[in-house]
């Protein structure tokens, strides 16, 4: 077992949605940067959840002067997180090949979400990073999505051994974030969530606010 409460746990799934309606909006309508390392076809990158990026902006005036948000993935369609997630098991089934199917299932939600508790498919989640103003990335000890595996687990938000002026900046994406209602999923510290079932058992909140979000639909 690992040392934290990761998306495979039941009592993730266990959480009741009390879906409250919010739109899907594009993160640049509040201001913000975005980066287009994980762009898509139709833009569901870019988008959130109206009151979770109502909270994200309140959260970046938090930041000092010159130190900005920089925003990676917000919403994820249902079968793009399918995909990801089963690529991401197969990986661990090879290097786990006699573990049972419950522990890949842990250990693959250490990185990706299993498709039916994801942060990212309710909008409510988001993938980011801190940049100055004219957008260059600040350290923060590995890159975003770096895996357990690559990163020697530095990607955890305690990580240990991480360079200082890195500690320094993830404490501050943390001081800023969790002070407008976030929660962090601690083995990725660029993933910081509101109104989804982990945010709701994190917080004793006795249903999440977003359910699965529809993907956006085509324009003509």
């Amino acid at each position: 077992m690992t040392d934290i409460i990761t998306l495979s746990d039941p009592r993730v799934a266990a959480v009741a949605e009390d879906e409250c309606g919010e739109p899907l909006v594009d993160v640049r309508g509040g201001g913000l940067r975005l980066d287009h390392r994980q762009s898509d076809d139709d833009g569901s990158f870019a988008l959130l959840r109206s009151g979770a990026l109502r909270r994200l902006v309140l959260a970046q005036r938090l930041l000092p002067a010159g130190v900005r948000f920089l925003v990676v993935e917000g919403y994820r369609p249902p079968d793009l997180q399918r995909r990801y997630f089963e690529q991401y098991a197969a990986t661990m089934r090879r290097a786990h090949p006699d573990a049972a199917p419950e522990r890949i299932r842990e250990l693959a939600s250490a990185y990706i979400s299993p498709p039916e508790v994801a942060p990212h498919v309710s909008g409510g989640a988001v993938d980011l990073t801190l940049c100055d103003r004219d957008g260059r990335e600040l350290p923060l000890g590995t890159e975003v999505n770096a895996t357990p595996e690559e990163s020697a687990g530095a990607c955890r938000t305690e990580a240990r051994g991480i360079a200082a002026e890195a500690c320094a900046n993830r404490a501050l994406m943390a001081r800023a974030l969790t002070s407008t209602g976030f929660v962090n999923y601690p083995t990725e510290w660029w993933h910081w969530s509101y109104g989804d079932r982990y945010w709701a058992l994190l917080l004793g909140a006795p249903a999440a606010r977003y359910g699965p979000a529809a993907p956006p639909r085509p324009t003509a």
